[in-house]
C-alpha cells in the first residue's frame, strides 16, 4: 500500500503542473444524428430516411423538390430501423429492428413494414403479435420472422424473404411475397439451420449459408429453383468460413469472401461451370470491410479495407463504377466515399465522412459531374475543431503484430499527455475502426491522448488472429491491451503515472482486469455496463441454447477454469479507484455484475464510486443520463488525471 501512496503522491505533483483545458461542453457530442441512413428513390423523386429519436429509430419519406415529408413508419419505444429498400418507384419496405443496447447494431426482428411515399397504403406485411394498425386490429397467428433477401428490381410488386420459424429447431423457408398486401408463396427450404441466402441476379436464390448446434458454418449451392443443395464447404472439414457475395452480371461468376489459413481473408471468383476458384482480390493486412456493388446494387465490384482509413479497390480500376469512386475521392479529399443509392438516370446518393465529420449526404449528378450536399448527419459539429485519429502498429510481447488507432487532443503536440487506453466491446469479431467516435472526441476534447488497440481475438485481420483469442479472457487479450498502454509511455505520447482504462460491455471487463491484473500501471479504471463474473456469464449463456453453451466452451472456455479470470474475484488486487455505471435492465451484462463489483471492492477497500439507472439497459439511452454518466465520466477522470471536466 505504502509503495501505491507514493505513486499516488507522485502523480498529485505531475497534476499540478498539468495546464487543465476548458470545460468540455457535451451538447454537441450528445445531441442525436439528423439522420442516419439515406436512399434515392428510382426515379429520384423522393428520399427515404432513418431519423433517430431518443427513445426510437423511425423512417421518414422526403420529398426530393422541397423537401417536405411525406410519409413516416415509426416503432414503439426501443425501436428501430434494421434496413430499408425502395422496391418500385413509390413504395419503401422496411425491416424493424429492436435497440437492445446503444453500444451496439440494432437487431432485425423479422417484422416488415411497407408504405407508400405519398403516405397512403401503409401496412404491416409480417409481425409477431396482435396489433393496431391505422386504429384496426391485425391478427397474426404465426409466430414467424421474415428478412428481405432481394427486392426483385424487374419486378415491382413482389420481393423475396426468408422466414424463420421461432422454435427450439428453427426452420427456414425462402418466400416470394407480395410488397402491398403480404400474401406469401414458399419458393423453397433452407438444407440448414439458422440460415442466410444469396440469389442471383434474375432472382434465384442459389446459396444457403448456416449453423448447427455446433456453431460451424457450412455453405450450400445449387444450380437452380427445383435443384438439389450441395454442400460446397463445410468449416470443420477445411477450418474455414466461406462467405457468398453475389454473382457477375451474367450469372457466371459467383464470388465469396474465404477466410485463410493465415493472414487476411481473399475475396476469390468462382467459375459456376466448372468450379474453377481464382482469387482476385486481398489485402495484405486486413479482411474486405464492406463490399461495394454496381449502380444496381446487385453484383459486386469491389471491396473497402478498413486501414489507416476507409479505402476502395476493385476488381477491374477501369470500371465505369471504379471510375465514379476515384472521382469523388479526389473530389472530396481524406473522407471515405459511400455510394449508398442511385436512380435509374445516373444521380447517386452519396455519403462522404472521415474521423472529423460523422458524415454529409450529397447528390452526385453523372452527367454534369456536379455534387452537392443535401443533408449533413450533424452539421452542427465543427471537423476543424475535432481531434484526428491515426492509426498504429507495434508488437505484442509474444511478437504478434497490433493494430490500433490513437486520438490526441486538437492543436496537442502529442507528448507526455494524460491518457486513457479504451479496450473496445464484444470481444470477438469486433474491431475498433478510423472514423468519427462521439465518446473518443469528448475524452480528446478533455485533453486525453486516446488509445484504441484491437487485441487478438478481435475481427477485420484474418481468422489465425480472431481464433488467437479463443479462451484468452483475462490472459493474452488482456496482455495486448496492457502491452498498448506501455507502447504509449515507450512512445513518449503517455505520462505513464497518468493513465486510466476504461471500456463498455467486455471493455469494461478488461478495465478491471487491467486495473487487476496491472496494479501500478492504471490511476484509475472505469466500467460501463460490463460484465465481472465469468462463471455466471458463461452459466446465463449456457441456459439461453445449446449452441450458446457451444459458444460459451469454445470462446470463454470451460466454466471451471473462469473464476480465476473474473474481476469479482480479483477485487483485492485492484488498488486504483473504480467508477462503474451499469442498467437495471440490461440483459447482456445484468446489473447484478456491477454490484457484485462494487461489494467486493469495498470489501477490498478499495475507492468506488458508481451510477446506476434502473430504468437503463446495455448503454444508456436518454439525453438526461447520457450527460449524466460523460459529466461523471470526466469529473472522475479530472480527479485522477487532471482533464478537463464536463461543462
Amino acid at each position: 500500500m505504502s509503495a501505491w501512496m507514493g505513486c499516488a503522491v507522485g502523480a498529485a505533483l505531475a497534476l499540478a503542473a498539468w495546464p487543465v483545458a476548458a470545460q468540455v461542453d457535451l451538447t454537441p457530442y450528445l445531441k442525436q444524428d439528423v439522420y442516419r441512413e439515406i436512399k434515392i428513390s428510382p426515379t429520384g423523386e423522393y428520399y427515404a430516411a432513418t431519423v433517430p429519436l431518443e427513445d426510437r429509430t423511425i423512417l421518414v419519406v422526403i420529398r426530393r423538390s422541397d423537401k417536405q415529408p411525406t410519409a413516416r413508419i415509426s416503432g414503439v419505444k426501443g425501436s428501430d430501423i434494421a434496413d430499408f429498400h425502395w422496391i418500385n418507384n413509390e413504395r419503401v419496405l422496411v425491416s424493424s429492428a429492436e435497440r437492445l443496447t446503444t453500444l451496439e447494431e440494432p437487431v432485425a426482428t423479422g417484422e416488415l413494414h411497407a408504405i407508400n411515399a405519398d403516405g397512403t397504403a401503409g401496412r404491416t406485411l409480417m409481425a409477431h403479435y396482435d396489433r393496431e394498425v391505422n386504429k384496426q386490429t391485425i391478427k397474426f397467428g404465426d409466430f414467424f420472422a421474415g428478412f428481405l433477401i432481394d427486392d426483385l428490381p424487374d419486378d415491382d410488386r413482389n420481393v423475396l424473404i426468408s422466414v424463420h420459424a421461432f422454435s427450439s429447431d428453427p426452420k427456414t423457408s425462402i418466400e416470394r411475397m407480395d410488397a402491398y398486401t403480404g400474401r406469401r408463396i414458399t419458393i423453397a427450404t433452407a438444407p440448414v439451420r439458422r440460415a442466410s441466402f444469396t440469389t442471383d441476379n434474375v432472382g434465384e436464390v442459389r446459396f444457403a449459408r448456416g449453423q448447427g448446434n455446433d456453431n460451424a458454418s457450412k455453405l450450400y449451392y445449387r444450380d437452380a429453383r427445383g435443384s438439389d443443395w450441395r454442400l460446397i464447404n463445410d468449416e470443420t472439414q477445411s477450418h474455414r468460413v466461406e462467405m457468398p457475395l453475389g454473382f457477375s452480371a451474367d450469372n457466371t461468376i459467383a464470388y465469396l469472401q474465404v477466410e485463410q489459413p493465415s493472414g487476411p481473408d481473399a475475396i476469390v471468383a468462382m467459375d459456376i461451370a466448372t468450379g474453377q476458384r481464382t482469387q482476385i482480390l486481398r489485402d495484405d493486412k486486413v479482411d474486405p470491410y464492406r463490399i461495394l456493388y454496381d449502380s444496381g446494387g446487385m453484383v459486386p465490384v469491389g471491396a473497402s479495407f478498413m486501414k489507416d482509413r476507409l479505402v476502395s479497390r476493385f476488381f477491374d480500376e477501369t470500371s465505369h463504377r471504379a471510375k465514379l469512386q476515384r472521382m469523388m475521392e479526389k473530389a472530396i479529399p481524406d473522407h471515405a466515399i459511400r455510394f449508398l443509392s442511385s436512380t435509374r438516370d445516373g444521380l447517386h446518393m452519396l455519403m462522404a465522412s472521415n474521423d472529423r465529420n460523422p458524415g454529409d449526404f450529397l447528390l452526385f449528378d453523372e452527367k454534369t459531374r456536379q455534387a452537392n450536399v443535401v443533408f449533413s448527419r450533424a452539421g452542427w459539429l465543427e471537423p476543424s475543431r475535432m481531434a484526428q485519429v491515426r492509426a498504429v502498429e507495434f508488437k505484442a510481447r509474444d511478437g504478434l503484430t497490433l493494430h490500433g488507432y490513437l486520438t490526441l487532443p486538437a492543436g496537442s503536440d502529442g507528448k507526455n499527455l494524460p491518457a486513457v487506453v479504451l479496450p473496445h466491446g464484444g470481444p470477438f469479431g469486433v474491431f475498433d475502426t478510423w472514423g468519427f467516435d462521439r465518446d473518443t472526441q469528448i475524452l480528446a476534447a478533455a485533453g486525453y491522448a486516446v488509445m484504441q488497440v484491437n487485441f487478438r481475438g478481435s475481427g477485420n485481420y484474418g481468422r489465425e488472429f480472431l481464433h488467437a483469442g479463443a479462451r484468452e479472457f483475462g490472459g493474452t487479450m488482456q496482455d495486448d491491451v496492457t502491452d498498448a498502454t506501455r507502447w504509449l509511455v515507450s512512445q513518449g505520447i503517455a505520462d505513464g503515472r497518468r493513465i486510466c482504462i476504461y471500456g463498455a460491455s467486455y471493455g469494461g471487463y478488461a478495465a478491471l482486469m487491467g486495473a487487476a491484473r496491472e496494479p501500478d500501471l492504471y490511476r484509475c479504471a472505469v466500467g460501463y455496463v460490463g460484465v465481472y463474473d465469468l462463471v455466471e456469464k458463461h452459466q446465463d449463456n449456457s441456459k439461453e441454447a445449446r449452441w450458446m453453451r457451444t459458444w460459451s466452451n469454445e470462446w470463454m472456455g470451460e466454466r471451471e477454469g473462469l473464476a480465476g479470470k473474473s474481476p469479482t474475484r480479483m477485487a483485492d488486487r485492484i488498488k486504483a479507484p473504480v467508477f462503474l455505471a451499469a442498467g437495471g435492465q440490461d440483459d447482456i451484462a445484468p446489473i447484478v455484475h456491477s454490484q457484485r463489483m462494487e461489494k467486493a471492492l469495498k470489501a477490498a477497500g478499495t475507492p468506488v464510486e458508481t451510477l446506476y439507472f434502473p430504468t437503463e439497459g446495455h448503454g444508456f439511452y436518454t439525453q438526461e443520463h447520457q450527460r449524466e454518466f460523460h459529466s461523471r465520466l470526466l469529473d472522475f477522470l479530472g480527479r485522477h488525471l487532471g482533464g478537463a471536466k464536463a461543462k
